[in-house]
């Protein structure tokens, strides 16, 4: 469930209410982790965290572009140079908090707690077993998971502070930015979605001349015919490897849930009745088609309003924002490595 934290930076002499950070990712993707990425003010930022952060964009890009190719390479090279530009930012922010820790500004430790357990709740279904796997995968410690979790909540909480004398929204402003950003904080644990599947195995045991790459030819075939009009109920009993084959790939009333977080990721943003794939995971190739999506429900703005009202603020403020981190950058000295 997206939820907001209001908490204090004590010494800062205000409270924060503000949407959750998104959840640090854990894979490593494509970045080698052993690489520094960039020096911002003799402080190293390593690849091995934009690899953290990249790591759930690497896995829904990888799913989406089964032959990866130039489209695939262009979009995580986008996602990895924002994400070091937004490392490159984090680190001039915390060297001003830094300034401010030594007059007592803080970060309490249970809104760091309530962060980590909120991404496991929501990101790995209350799963903590697949969260700590997962941490090992990336070769992070808890520890390290915990202090990049601390600073994303501060820069959050740096940022607010910075403008909050912005000027007081008004009832108009309110509603507007309530409508635009309610779907984006509604509780997606609550989404369902039906949707139509033709699931082709990696290794096919009844045909042993398979191999993953005539799969993977077959599933580009069945997509394109799906897309001139085939019918899907009729491909899926004909070539699905699953058990919803004989119902021509129907999956009724599926919890977000349910699904990995990549597939989820897809379906959910798709238009219903566009065929999408062929997707790829370590089982297999999949096609779909959305048949219909309920979306979990959003908050009240009765109960979200510091939040709203917060956004409408920063909005105000955007070009002061991009005036003072121009100046920090121009400030600082930054070499980004990575190419």
């Amino acid at each position: 469930m997206n939820r907001f934290w209001i908490f204090p930076l004590v010494a800062l002499g205000t409270s924060l209410a503000q949407e959750p950070p998104a959840a640090p990712p854990i894979r490593s993707g494509l970045v080698e982790v052993n690489r520094i990425a960039a020096v911002v003010n003799g402080r190293p930022i390593t690849a091995k965290e934009v690899g953290v952060m990249l790591g759930p964009e690497i896995a829904r890009l990888m799913a989406e572009f089964p032959r990866r190719g130039a489209e695939f390479e262009r979009q995580v090279k986008e996602a990895r140079d924002g994400i070091v530009q937004e490392l490159v930012d984090r680190e001039l922010i915390m060297s001003e908090f830094k300034q401010r820790e030594k007059l007592g500004a803080k970060l309490p430790d249970r809104v760091v707690n309530q962060e980590i357990e909120r991404q496991v709740r929501e990101l790995y279904n209350g799963d903590n077993q697949r969260f700590r796997d997962e941490l090992t995968k990336a070769r992070m410690s808890m520890a390290s998971y915990r202090e990049l979790t601390r600073e994303k909540l501060i820069v959050q909480a740096m940022r607010q502070e910075k403008f909050k004398d912005a000027p007081p929204p008004l009832p108009g402003e309110i509603q507007k930015e309530y409508q635009e950003a309610k779907d984006g904080l509604r509780d997606t644990n609550k989404d369902v979605i039906s949707y139509r599947k033709i699931f082709l195995p990696r290794v096919d045991p009844s045909n042993p001349l398979a191999t993953p790459e005539t799969q993977l030819q077959l599933a580009e075939t069945l997509a394109e015919e799906l897309r001139v009009g085939a019918d899907f109920g009729e491909l899926a009993q004909k070539h699905s490897g699953d058990a919803f084959a004989d119902k021509g790939g129907l999956q009724e009333d599926v919890a977000r849930p349910d699904l990995s977080p990549e597939f989820a990721a897809i379906l959910f943003d798709a238009e219903p009745g566009k065929i999408l794939g062929p997707l790829e995971d370590p089982a297999g190739f999949t096609i779909a088609k959305v048949e219909s999506i309920q979306k979990g429900p959003a908050p009240p703005l009765g109960e979200i309003r510091d939040l709203i009202e917060q956004r409408v603020r920063v909005k105000k403020t955007s070009t002061r924002y991009e005036e003072w981190i121009t100046d920090l950058r121009d400030d600082a000295q930054v070499d980004i490595k990575l190419d």
